[in-house]
């Protein structure tokens, strides 16, 4: 009997939760890394003559990250400030002149957390905001002097998004707390009654979203925080004058006349199925008034959009460039169905002020509208068009005067990295006009230039009418060094960033024709201590064939054939074909700078990494899945083949890790092989009939592909799962699909098939890890998951 209790006794210990335990540090020259300065966030002025220098802490405290937030309606929002809960800190702001490398501080306040600075649209000025105690300030500076003012009689309300514009006189248009708004709706102590919601027959597939509306209170605060009042300000003398009366304002956008406002405005009823951005809503024009002079869109709760498909009715709404005040949209012509047979799926459409006619169709669009570019000459426009059946992307010029004449610009796949013609360059005007940087015929693009090699990134020059291009400037073959902007108005002169395996990102002027450089930026190595740590692109083929590839890291002292332990990092995506799936993307020859919980912190502790390991899902989009668990599986055998074949690894001591998606993959991987002696996955989901109406790219529900839902879910195969799995989750997890029960349910169901686990559950954190000492917990975790079971390996068990 009393052996029976022992055994007992033993039994519940080993399946108890081991409650909360305090925060963890990894070794010290982790913790030194981490804490390291980052390069600034850099704005580069309207008038190509400056920077702006954003200092930032990237990793606050716990403190800073756990201060009280509401999760309502899609948001998370600081109650005491009245905006939107903070998890990036900016510091302070510095200007960096470009010709003579002048350097001016803006004499912010110390002590003080600043929001992210704008440009006024002809340079002489800055804006940002600061938080206090009573709420968020609205600062302006001067950019040659430094110096800095509040204005102190209004605060600034962002909750709905972006809270100011700035004006071509230098007057900013801010969404505004309302005077006299009082304090928060008081929770109810006893409840009116039940939460009910019913259906009616309607098909209406929406995402598993979070932070939604739960109940009537929650509404009451939502409309309390959400209501900003419109105010134009003077940012000579501080004044004010109200534009219109207090409403729920997603969205404001000044015309190229500085006549009108385009609002989107929001109003009950609320949805407790869907976030903020699909309430009942409408599309306004205002006068500067706030006068009502043309309702656009008037939309229900959007809460019955088709799987993978738009709304109906004017979307994209937007301002045209060069035209005082004329409004462009598109407009579903399937429904929103993108499984619907069309001719045609959209329709562009025009308005202009005053506003009093219909309407006018420009012209109609094959495939789904994915976006407007905007050329320096009138009407003149890119559109570029995404077909879903063969994830293909189409680009067109055309002059919106005579739209019959269409001109196709770019046409590739979606995922052909290599043919990827780069995005235009923009400049803005000082009348606040965004449009591309243009010498008459010619325009310029950038992109990253991946070829089989890396990244080389680019600028070229593109003509109008010959389709021709010309390469100005591209990266070397040992560097990563990208265009940033042109120096004033001259070709002849760029700005570019600059760094390499040894060398941290800097800021350089390059002259074009003498091919001489002056450095703008002199930004520190903040680890000197990795700077010997060896890098380099690896690419191999999967048995079918598929080109893979990875940048393997290894620690700076590695001795040529040392078999190391190893852990494998990766995220699926889906492809259409093996060739644009077997491409290489990003650069061995960039700078290694650690930040959060970088797996590339276990090369400090001996360990060769491979980081970012291609494992492409590839076939049919209807169908892509139904090979999933077989494709990532022989992608990831694979890698270990390539990597045991170079003699840098021992292949019994390897662990796999990955995050969101990625953790979905590394649990599926311990379920379907023995590859691995671990896993350490982080904020995933595991188990697919929770996110039934799709998933990644997923187009079919679970009750049409049920046995693909139930084969790619660990969870169905937890019982197999008998390599140790570490799990981390965010408290707070925010993504879609990802719900913290996800990791709760899979850790229950290997505890309950005796398999080996551990769940880590971080405080106030959400998909992604924010806090100094949550990331140096996750680190500490996973480091000792991975030596205790991959470096110095425990064995726990075979299929």
């Amino acid at each position: 009997m009393k052996r029976l209790l022992v055994f007992v006794l033993c039994l519940f210990v080993a399946h108890t939760l081991i409650g909360q335990v305090k925060y963890k540090l990894p070794p010290k020259e982790v913790v030194d890394i981490l804490d390291a300065a980052p390069t600034p966030f850099v704005l580069v002025s309207p008038d190509r003559n400056a920077m702006l220098l954003v200092d930032y802490k990237p990793h606050p405290s716990i403190a800073f990250i756990s201060q009280p937030f509401l999760r309502i309606g899609g948001l998370r929002i600081n109650p005491e400030l009245g905006s939107r809960q903070r998890l990036t800190q900016f510091t302070s702001i510095t200007v960096k002149g470009f010709d003579k490398n002048n350097t001016v501080k803006i004499s912010a306040p110390g002590n003080s957390d600043i929001g992210m600075p704008s440009w006024s649209n002809d340079g002489k000025k800055i804006a940002f905001t600061r938080d206090v105690e009573s709420g968020v300030e609205l600062w302006t500076a001067d950019p040659k002097s430094g110096k800095a003012n509040a204005i102190t009689n209004i605060r600034v309300n962002d909750i709905l998004g972006s809270s100011f514009d700035w004006l071509a006189d230098g007057r900013l248009v801010v969404q505004t707390q309302p005077m006299g708004r009082g304090q928060a709706p008081a929770a109810p102590k006893v409840p009116d009654g039940p939460i009910v919601d019913e259906t009616y027959g309607k098909v209406s597939r929406m995402a598993t979203f979070q932070d939604l509306l739960k109940n009537p209170h929650e509404e009451n605060l939502f409309e309390h925080y959400a209501t900003s009042q419109i105010a134009l300000v003077n940012t000579k003398d501080g004044s004010s004058s109200l534009i219109g009366k207090p409403g729920m304002y997603a969205s404001v956008s000044v015309s190229p006349d500085e006549k009108y406002l385009l609002v989107t405005k929001l109003r009950r009823p609320f949805s407790y199925r869907v976030p903020y951005f699909y309430f009942t809503r409408s599309v306004e024009v205002w006068d500067l008034k706030g006068s009502l002079v043309k309702t656009v869109a008037d939309f229900p709760v959007s809460d019955e959009i088709p799987q993978q498909g738009v709304i109906t009715g004017p979307r994209n709404v937007q301002w045209q460039p060069l035209h005082g005040a004329k409004l462009i949209w598109v407009e579903a012509l399937d429904g929103g169905d993108p499984t619907k047979k069309v001719p045609q799926r959209e329709n562009v459409m025009t308005l202009s002020a005053p506003f009093k006619g219909q309407p006018q169709e420009v012209t109609k669009i094959q495939h789904r509208f994915s976006g407007f570019d905007w050329t320096a000459q009138k009407d003149r426009i890119f559109y570029t068009e995404s077909d879903r059946d063969r994830r293909w992307r189409t680009t067109y010029f055309v002059d919106l005067s005579n739209p019959t004449v269409l001109k196709k610009l770019f046409d590739l796949s979606a995922n052909d990295s290599y043919k990827d013609p780069g995005r235009p360059m923009y400049e803005v005007k000082p009348s606040g006009e965004r449009i591309m940087i243009q010498d008459g015929d010619w325009v310029y693009l950038t992109g990253r230039g991946s070829t089989d090699q890396g990244d080389r990134p680019f600028l070229d020059k593109f003509n109008l009418q010959t389709l021709q291009s010309e390469r100005l400037f591209r990266s070397g073959e040992n560097s990563v060094e990208q265009f940033s902007s042109f120096v004033k108005d001259s070709r002849s002169k760029i700005v570019t960033r600059y760094e390499s395996k040894s060398e941290p990102p800097n800021y350089f002027v390059v002259d074009l024709q003498s091919n001489t450089r002056a450095a703008i930026t002199e930004f520190k190595d903040p680890a000197p201590q990795l700077t010997g740590m060896k890098k380099e692109l690896v690419k191999y083929k999967r048995a079918d064939g598929v080109d893979l590839s990875g940048t393997l890291y290894l620690p700076p002292n590695y001795k040529q054939g040392t078999k190391l332990p190893c852990l494998v990092w990766a995220y699926p995506l889906e492809f259409s074909d093996a060739g644009t799936a077997g491409q290489v993307r990003g650069s061995p020859n960039s700078f290694t700078f650690l930040r959060g919980a970088s797996p590339l912190f276990f090369v400090t502790q001996g360990y060769a990494v491979l980081m970012d390991a291609t494992m492409p899902v590839i076939g049919d989009p209807e169908t892509m899945n139904n090979t999933y668990v077989e494709q990532v599986v022989s992608s990831a055998k694979a890698a270990i083949d390539k990597l045991d074949e170079m003699g840098v690894i021992d292949r019994n001591r390897v662990g796999v890790s990955g995050h969101s998606y990625g953790a979905f993959m590394t649990a599926n991987l311990l379920a379907h092989s023995d590859l691995f002696t671990a896993g350490l996955a982080r904020s995933g989901a595991y188990n697919r009939t929770l996110t039934p109406f799709g998933f990644q790219s997923e187009r079919r529900t679970f009750w049409e592909a049920t046995e693909t839902y139930m084969k790619m879910s660990p969870f169905t195969y937890a019982h197999k799962i008998n390599e140790p799995l570490l799990m981390i989750h965010g408290e707070a997890d925010n993504n879609s699909g990802t719900f913290p029960i996800q990791s709760q349910r899979l850790f229950e169901a290997i505890k309950g098939n005796g398999g080996t686990a551990r769940l880590v559950i971080l405080p106030f954190e959400s998909h992604g890890y924010t806090a100094r000492e949550s990331n140096l917990h996750v680190i500490a975790e996973m480091l000792e998951w991975a030596d205790k079971y991959v470096k110095n390996r425990v064995q726990v068990g075979t299929k």
